[in-house]
């Protein structure tokens, strides 16, 4: 029963990023979202430091803290553009790692040889999340950084993607030769 508790809190965890996304909808004042991003950040990095360290990683655990991520890192680009504080070009490479990565396992799930590949969090993809936090920061106290934030975002995204598709490829289920 306890490690059932202690998942069940992991999990609530990676899902406090949801609430954040719509408070971060709601408030207006910079230093209120600076917290939230920052707070993001923190349960995004506690939630899989924990899971790893404590023998808590799961299947359930695996899809929720991706999907809190990107909806916490969506939400809040949407609104920064939507509010004209980020610009369409910084909005579209932000989000070029997440488009991807999309389009990648709708893609996987459709071929058959590639169904049964386990997409996992890789280093890459880790470093796009800092980045992409790192320039929702930047957009929020130091605009003077947010074009170098955001191309750093843009090619890391791109390796990322490299990354993630050559991973797939190694992985995949080979047809058997008679």
């Amino acid at each position: 029963m306890r490690r059932r508790t202690s998942l069940v809190l992991l999990n609530t965890l990676s899902l406090t990023r949801l609430p954040m996304a719509a408070a971060f909808v709601l408030v207006e004042d910079v230093w209120w979202r600076v917290a939230l991003v920052v707070g993001a950040g923190l349960t995004d990095f506690l939630d899989g430091w924990i899971a790893r360290h404590k023998d808590l990683a799961t299947w359930w655990g695996a899809l929720i803290d991706p999907l809190a991520d990107r909806g916490f890192v969506v939400v809040a680009l949407v609104t920064l553009l939507v509010q004209g504080w980020l610009a369409p070009w910084a909005f579209v490479l932000l989000l070029l790692r997440d488009v991807a990565t999309a389009v990648g396992f709708l893609v996987a799930k459709a071929m058959p040889r590639l169904r049964p590949v386990e997409f996992k969090a890789r280093m890459l993809g880790k470093v796009v999340t800092t980045l992409q936090l790192a320039a929702l920061l930047a957009v929020l106290v130091a605009p003077v950084l947010v074009a170098p934030l955001v191309l750093a975002t843009g090619l890391t995204a791109l390796l990322s993607v490299v990354d993630y598709t050559q991973a797939a490829w190694k992985a995949r289920v080979r047809p058997r030769t008679p």
